[in-house]
This record gives structure tokens, C-alpha cells and sequence, in this order.
């Protein structure tokens, strides 16, 4: 037999193989499960090679198991902080509004995501504003700044954060810097004087098989009493200064024991990334009270986790609005969860809205995103284009009290495949500011009527039911 034959004939035996393995002993989604069948028996190499570094889970579960693991042994550590912010929370139950303390009960139950009630919230939708706050606390850090990003990028921004990073650990603070390894673009050259000033950086993930399972987190917190949390990597795109011209995104700052939730999400993944150990130290945690009255929760899910426990938040919000549901992601690829919960509010006479970019960044998701909001379309959702540049927030807001702010998009990667972690809160002051940002970009935005959906070209309907074939994958 030839032997190019022969290469052939042991590919597909190799794909024909894959495909009982996934059937039989990953238990993927049926859906994803579907997708991936399909890819490799309709792209034989191509498919194969696919699989390899984007679909198998062999990996992901001998590494998840052990990070699972380190991740409860640090919790454990903890306990005692986090059975203390329980009573906390028990005994305010009645600063919750009633009808979301089942949401807020559920997180802490499923993820261990804590309670706090004593918060100060600062809430950034410009980046500007939002860099001007961190850079300033990071100026006033006394002790430890740890800051846990998906992009670092290797440009202005960057290199002034690097420097004043540099400057404090000089100083005598503890500064540890966490990027995921693909969004890393900061040469070893870049960070040289960083390091010898005693600053301390890892990466996540840097291996390759694990290209599908990406750090999208972003996370700051100065001395455990102030925090970061949103949608902002650290680059110029960032400011609106990148080819998608003005970036609309959000963050808020957290000043109160809700930065707990933030601390320890660093430290378990620090411990993953990094060469050292970093213990629970009570100086990491100071019990500081707040000043303010916002509950709050950090939740936090990832491919290491059974469930999907952000998206799992976004669902109960959804289930229980009785007026409006606003959404802020620039990539809408939903499970059925969630297209479900969004459809039975709007018919339950839920103003429900959606908002996402007129341009896309990746052109395969953007194309699939219009597909999934076009089959809303008929229930009553109402979904809009943002004009102004490129709109990168992923927030829901409902009825104008409880909101979530974070890093995970309304998509199948930030529900399967990414670490992600988000700021669920419940109060009508922030919540009332989150819905006034939703509906003052609404000027700036295009509505997709149902009508202006059907009339769409050929050509667009083509480039939709093509992204959408590969959108399940994971």
C-alpha cells in the first residue's frame, strides 16, 4: 500500500476514534458534542489538528483536578473570614432586597461567593477614568498590589503601569503581576528592572495544549482594601486610542469587604501560576469595615468547575425581573439557558434589551451574535447596534437594582472554556446608575427591528449560518 494511502487510512482511524471518545467518555454538551463530530469528519486533517489544541479535555482534566484542589485548600484556610461575612450577611438579610436574596443565597451555596453589605461602588464606563483610579491606587499602596489580567499589551499604557509597578516595589510593596499567557506581550526584556526591583510576575496556562482554556479575568486589589473588577485589559485600545476608535466598556471599583472575594480569587490563581506559594496571611485580608451599604458577591467560574456558575447568575437575574433586563456584551452566543430565561421574560411583558458592537473584532463571532439575537427578535427582545466605536461591557442590569459586572460575555467560551469572575450586587443607587448607562448609549445606537432582520442580504444570512455551525465548539 502506498504510503500516502497509508497516512490517510491511519487519520481516519485516529478521527473515527475521536469521535467514540467524545460520544462515549468526555461528557461534553450535546450540542458541542455535535460540533466537534462534525469538524472531524467533514475536515480530516484539518479536524484532527483542531481537536488537538482546541476541543480534547484530557488535559484539562488532570490540570483542573489539581488546581480544584489547591484552589479548596486555600478556601479551607479562609473559612473562618468566610463564615464570619456570613453572620455578617445573616444578620443584615433585610439590607437584600427580598425578592434577590435567592440569587445571592444560590452563588454563595454553588461558588462560595460571600456577602458583604458594607461596599462603596465606583462605576467606570470610560477608560480614562477608569485608569486615572487604579493608577492613583496603586500610587497609595502601602503593602500589596496584585493585579490579575488577560492582555497586557506591550505599549504606552502598559509601560507606564509596568514603571510605577517598579517604582512601588522599590519602595518597599509587594507587587504581583498575573497575566494569562496568551494575552502576555510584555517581552522578558520589558519587565528586567521590574524584577530587580523585587516585583513579581507569572503566567497562566503557558503550555500548549491548553490554548482553549484562557485567563479572561481582570482583577486589581491595592493593600485588601480597594479592588478592580470589569471588562479592561491593559492596553491603548483600552483609552480609544486602537483601529476600533472609542471604547465603550465597564469596571467599578469595590471599597469594603467585598474586596475579600477579590483577594482570595488572586491568591488561588496565583498559586496556580506561580513558582511560590502564597499562604493565607489574615495581612491580605484586613477587617476593615466599609463605609457604605451596597451587597455584594464575587463569582467567580472557569473549565476547573462542574458548573457554570456566572452564567448561572445571569439566568436566576433573568428568571427574576418583573420590569426590565438590560445587556451590555460584545459577543452574544448563548446557550439555550439563557436564550429560554431572556425569551420567557420578554413574553412575560419584561422590557428586555440587548446591546452589541456594529463592528465586529472577530468577524466569525460577530456574525454568529446577530444569528442568536435575530431568533430573540419575534419574542418581543428588543437588541441594538452601538455606533460609537466599540462597545467591549458585560453587564446585565434588572430592574434597575441588581446588576452584575465582570469579565464574561453572554457566550459559550466565557460560559465553558475561560476563568471569569464578576461582581454581583444588589442596590437601587448603583443598579439605578447601571440602567441610566444602558439607556444613555441608547442615542448612540442602531435598533435591529424584526423587520430590517428578515430583509437582510443573502451574503449576511450566509456569513450568520456558517459562524453559527462552528459556534458550539468547546
Amino acid at each position: 500500500m502506498p504510503i500516502g494511502l497509508t497516512i490517510v487510512l491511519i487519520i481516519v482511524i485516529i478521527q473515527i476514534f475521536l469521535v467514540f471518545v467524545i460520544i462515549f467518555d468526555q461528557r461534553r454538551n450535546p450540542t458541542s458534542t455535535v460540533g466537534w463530530i462534525l469538524v472531524l469528519l467533514l475536515l480530516p486533517v484539518l479536524g484532527f489538528l483542531l481537536y488537538l489544541f482546541f476541543g480534547q479535555d484530557w488535559t484539562k482534566r488532570r490540570l483542573f483536578s489539581l488546581k480544584a484542589q489547591d484552589d479548596q485548600r486555600l478556601a479551607d484556610e479562609a473559612l473562618f473570614q468566610i463564615k464570619e461575612l456570613e453572620r455578617i450577611a445573616h444578620e443584615h438579610r433585610g439590607d437584600l432586597y427580598e425578592r434577590f436574596l435567592s440569587i445571592a443565597r444560590m452563588l454563595l451555596e454553588s461558588n462560595q461567593a460571600i456577602i458583604t453589605n458594607d461596599n462603596v461602588l465606583t462605576i467606570f464606563t470610560d477608560g480614562e477614568a477608569k485608569f486615572a483610579s487604579l493608577f492613583d491606587a496603586i500610587r497609595a499602596a502601602k503593602h500589596h498590589i496584585h493585579l490579575e489580567y488577560y492582555i497586557i499589551r506591550d505599549d504606552p499604557l502598559s509601560r507606564e503601569l509596568i514603571q510605577l509597578l517598579t517604582m512601588k516595589a522599590r519602595e518597599g510593596v509587594e507587587v504581583r503581576l498575573l497575566a494569562d499567557s496568551l494575552g502576555m506581550k510584555v517581552k522578558k526584556k520589558g519587565l528586567k528592572e521590574f524584577e530587580q526591583a523585587g516585583g513579581m510576575h507569572a503566567v497562566f496556562f503557558p503550555r500548549i495544549f491548553t490554548l482553549n482554556y484562557r485567563n479572561h479575568r481582570k482583577i486589581a486589589v491595592i493593600d485588601g482594601t480597594t479592588g478592580f473588577i470589569g471588562g479592561y485589559n491593559i492596553g491603548e485600545e483600552y483609552l480609544g486610542k486602537g483601529p476600533l476608535g472609542y471604547w465603550r466598556d465597564a469596571a467599578i471599583k469595590i471599597e469594603g469587604m467585598g474586596v475579600t472575594g477579590l483577594q482570595l480569587r488572586f491568591l488561588m490563581d496565583w498559586n496556580y501560576a506561580a513558582s511560590g506559594h502564597l499562604n493565607y496571611d489574615p495581612i491580605y485580608f484586613p477587617e476593615t469595615k466599609g463605609t457604605g451599604k451596597c451587597p455584594l458577591q464575587i463569582v467567580s467560574s472557569g473549565p476547573d468547575a462542574r458548573w457554570s456558575h456566572i452564567k448561572e447568575g445571569y439566568v436566576k437575574l433573568i428568571l427574576t425581573a418583573t420590569e426590565s433586563v438590560y445587556i451590555q456584551t460584545p459577543y452574544f452566543i448563548p446557550d439555550d439557558s439563557i436564550s429560554d430565561a431572556l425569551r420567557i421574560a420578554a413574553h412575560s411583558g419584561v422590557d428586555v434589551r440587548i446591546m452589541v458592537p456594529d463592528k465586529p473584532d472577530h468577524p466569525f463571532v460577530y456574525w454568529s451574535t446577530l444569528s442568536f439575537i435575530g431568533d430573540l427578535l419575534d419574542s418581543g427582545v428588543k437588541a441594538y447596534t452601538y455606533n460609537n466605536g466599540f462597545i467591549h461591557a458585560k453587564t446585565i442590569v434588572v430592574d434597575g437594582i441588581a446588576a452584575s459586572v465582570g469579565s464574561a460575555n453572554f457566550d459559550i467560551r466565557s460560559f465553558r472554556l475561560n476563568f471569569e469572575a464578576n461582581a454581583f450586587f444588589y442596590d437601587l443607587e448603583y443598579g439605578g446608575q447601571m440602567k441610566k448607562a444602558f439607556l444613555d448609549d441608547l442615542p448612540k445606537c442602531t435598533e435591529i427591528t424584526l423587520e430590517k432582520y428578515k430583509n437582510r442580504s443573502r451574503w449576511i444570512k450566509a456569513k450568520e449560518s456558517v459562524s453559527r455551525l462552528f459556534s458550539p465548539l468547546g
